[in-house]
């Protein structure tokens, strides 16, 4: 006897006709598995959101792979592959396993429990732990009775989508730290607490305690001060000791060492001077010297984290698997394998949405691509049969082979990662100045505290100890050197966030001292992307609508850039082009032909000089037919956005401009004048600018370079600060000082005020730094603070300066 079964309306579940439940949603009776779905579909439906439904799979029309639960689909058999279930899966102890999956298509919370429910159903599956709003989703399984391949499968089947998630080696070192320093810092804290509790009492004399009482809190706030001093304070110690070690090749110390050296020996002391019942304790004092200082160190680990997260936004996952043809041209046939199998010569298919997994060289077929996550433009590129793709871009048009050309660490996108770590890693002259001169301050703050120590034992010996102490504690090299890299790392992550890289560290100084700013044409001031901005009808009865439309029809099946205008155009008039029954012909630098008519250069339709006058600025192009000429279109390659308010900046702020390009002398004066830049030179070659650059700085100019890092090579490296267009040089081989990945110019002019207000930080937080320490030392050396308030100022000299420097993360 055959059982008969029906789809649960809300999960798609099999389920026994007869054991069905039903409801009324829509005026139409919908099975359900059980109580649970029901109840989320008639919530979802009172809500008015049945759309949610439409958006699903009926159960009807899904796959074939869906509905066959013994069959797993292509694209996940191949995280069967021993090389990802090493990436994705780790085993655990108990030899369960467990993996971390991206969810797809979760709406709302009812998505999450039903996620769960299921999964928790499916044999083998141990635990599963989803959070909501990162849409993770923690699964433990038995590998021995279920895949990840399964587990993801069984995801699909009841609407959603799951992938493999692998967080970047980077952010787990950043959570790692982050972690570590914040459980180091709860101990300290909690340390303190119960600590200066028990201290309370002998501070302010309000409870009279008998000896045993107080010998009983003192030991008390010892054992809780060593965790404090052994957990908590332990990388302090920890860098401290590699500093001492180095010594003898870096002839300077480290600001852990003065800390190190107060806490230690007051710990020391205090412990001491508790066995033998005499003396101060300074167990608060440590706990809360502690404390402040982590907790300065845990905002200033915010604020550089903070900065990394913009770069690690950018480094986008490239996919899993490709399919990877068998014998290209000679046959289509295709395996799909991992992406880390892939190899220089080999040949991928590519379908239309799909990321493209390596660098190459498209074989076959036209195509568009979306290159927004290496250039920030969001309008597809069109390319043609012999040009570059990168990977971690997306083919949109149409199924394209490509022949790989780079994988791994040598992809254009891999060298975005490069260069934001150099971008981090970046060390400006005045950095390394400031922390030599941070080294050499701890030595003199050593000698100073022994000197005063040794002054008060002929003085006054009880106070030559907490002296010592004070002066130790109370001076901050941490703000000295902290001053700038705080700094540094907040603006630099700022930047990145705009889509302006900073490879050496020397950018924002130089933006914030160039009085000069030469900017390359082609690619620079301009995008090279012609936009059509007026069309002339010539022929009576003509329309401009029909003249574009008639064009367009010429152009279809075309790749050139005027076309594409063309194109551009007519979809934004809302207009259908004009149907021709065959092909334009191509006549390779001159145009296309369809029956009698012309489209294409003056000369090529016959027209003789322009109809119109020409200026400079523009490119035309011509329609014809056997009766005369119909129609000019012109054209003017865009300008980059932002420009204007570049140049507005630089003259309000007494910025020299000169545009510099190897253009034609008309073509540079012509563009110069429409945006009102008084000095230019065109028809100049890369040793030309290079010796433009030469005699700008000869007679004073701190010059600001902006180029395409390719052509413009000589004079970007010659000028005190230079920046390259990231649709220039493959990023990770770019000279420049900086890479602008953004196509706005507007982004410059954040970048400039930035690095002024950049220097105007570090300027603030060194003089802060200095006249802090010029203040309290001679304090703490006269014996008139005690040890634990010069911790407390100490600790808050550092946040003061690390707070200061946090305000750059706002452009």
């Amino acid at each position: 006897m055959t059982i008969s079964s029906t789809p649960c309306y809300h999960c798609g579940s099999d389920t026994k006709a007869a054991d069905a439940l039903h409801a009324d949603l829509g005026g139409i009776q919908r099975p359900f598995c059980c109580a649970g779905c029901m109840a989320v579909a008639q919530t979802i439906y009172g809500e008015g959101l049945e759309s949610f439904y439409q958006r699903q799979i009926p159960a009807g029309e899904r796959p074939d792979y869906l509905v066959n639960g013994n069959e797993l689909p292509e694209a996940l058999e191949v995280y069967n592959d021993s090389t990802l279930q090493a990436r994705f899966v780790k085993i655990l102890a108990s030899g369960l396993a467990e993996s971390i999956l991206s969810l797809e298509k979760i709406r709302c919370a009812a998505c999450v429990w039903l996620c769960d429910r299921h999964l928790q159903r499916v044999l083998g599956i141990d635990d599963v732990q989803i959070n909501y709003v990162t849409l993770k989703a923690i699964v433990r399984f038995d590998p021995q009775k279920i895949t990840l391949p399964k587990i993801l499968y069984e995801v699909q089947r009841i609407g959603y989508l799951a992938w493999p998630y692998e967080p970047s080696e980077l952010a787990l070192r950043s959570k790692r730290e982050h972690r570590n320093l914040l459980f180091r810092l709860g101990v300290a804290l909690l340390g303190m607490m119960q600590v200066m509790m028990y201290a309370w009492p002998i501070y302010t004399d309000s409870v009279d305690l008998s000896p045993e009482n107080n010998l009983l809190l003192n030991w008390t706030s010892w054992l809780l001060t060593v965790p404090v001093v052994l957990y908590s304070a332990a990388p302090i110690f920890g860098s401290a000791w590699r500093s001492i070690r180095s010594f003898a090749q870096t002839r300077s110390l480290g600001m852990d060492v003065p800390i190190a050296l107060a806490l230690g020996m007051a710990f020391t002391v205090g412990t001491v001077n508790l066995l033998l019942g005499d003396g101060p304790s300074y167990f608060d004092s440590i706990t809360m010297f502690v404390a402040f200082t982590l907790g300065a160190r845990y905002i200033e680990l915010i604020a550089r984290q903070d900065a990394q997260s913009g770069s690690e936004a950018l480094a986008k996952q490239l996919p899993a698997s490709c399919e990877r043809y068998l014998d290209y041209p000679k046959n289509t046939a295709v395996e799909r394998i991992p992406v880390v199998r892939c190899l220089v010569g080999d040949r991928v298919r590519v379908g239309p949405g799909e990321i493209i997994p390596a660098d190459g060289v498209l074989m076959d077929s036209y195509t568009s691509v979306s290159e927004a996550l290496l250039t920030g433009e969001s309008r597809p590129v069109q390319k043609s049969p012999g040009d570059r793709l990168f990977a971690g871009t997306h083919n949109i048009q149409n199924s394209i082979a490509l022949e790989i050309t780079a994988v791994g660490q040598t992809t254009r996108l891999a060298g975005i990662a490069i260069l934001l770590d150099r971008a981090l890693q970046a060390k400006p002259p005045m950095l390394g100045l400031a922390e030599v001169w941070a080294g050499r301050f701890v030595i003199l703050l050593i000698i100073a505290a022994i000197m005063s120590s040794a002054t008060w034992l002929l003085v006054d010996p009880s106070r030559a100890w907490p002296v010592m102490l004070g002066v130790l504690v109370a001076s901050c090299p941490c703000a000295l050197s902290l001053a700038i890299p705080t700094a540094l790392a907040a603006a630099q992550g700022a930047l990145t966030k705009i889509g302006l890289f900073v490879i050496h560290g020397r950018a924002l100084e130089g933006l914030s001292k160039a009085n000069t700013l030469v900017m390359d044409k082609t690619g620079t001031l301009t995008i090279g992307e012609p936009r059509l901005q007026s069309i002339t009808v010539f022929r009576d009865g003509m329309s401009e609508q029909d003249a574009l439309a008639l064009a367009v029809g010429m152009e279809e099946g075309q790749n050139h850039p005027l076309g594409l205008a063309l194109g551009d155009t007519l979809r934004e008039r809302e207009l259908a082009p004009q149907r021709f029954l065959t092909r334009s012909e191509n006549h390779l630098g001159k145009g296309l032909s369809n029956g009698n008519y012309r489209l294409g250069k003056a000369s090529w339709v016959g027209v003789q000089g322009s109809p119109i006058p020409f200026d400079a600025l523009y490119s035309h192009v011509y329609l014809s037919d056997d009766q005369g000429l119909i129609a000019q279109f012109s054209f003017l390659d865009r300008p980059r956005e932002g420009v204007e308010a570049l140049l507005q900046y630089a003259r309000a702020h007494g910025i020299a401009v000169h545009l510099l390009s190897g253009d034609t002398q008309a073509t540079v004066e012509a563009w110069a004048r429409h945006h009102g830049i008084t000095q230019y030179r065109g028809g100049a070659s890369p040793e030309e600018k290079y010796e433009f650059i030469r005699d700008l700085q000869a007679n004073g100019a701190k010059v600001c370079a902006i180029g395409d890092g390719v052509n413009d090579a000589p004079f970007l490296a010659k000028a005190d600060v230079s920046i390259a267009m990231g649709s220039g040089a493959p990023l990770a081989a770019a000279g420049a000082d900086a890479v602008l990945v953004s196509p706005n110019f507007e982004t410059l002019v954040k970048a400039f005020a930035l690095a002024h207000r950049t220097q105007r930080i570090i300027r603030q937080n060194l003089l802060w730094a200095f006249l802090y320490n010029v203040t309290i030392i001679p304090v703490a050396m006269m014996a008139w603070i005690n040890p634990w308030v010069a911790g407390i100022g100490m600790a808050s000299s550092s946040l003061l300066v690390t707070l200061n420097a946090w305000r750059l993360r706002k452009v």
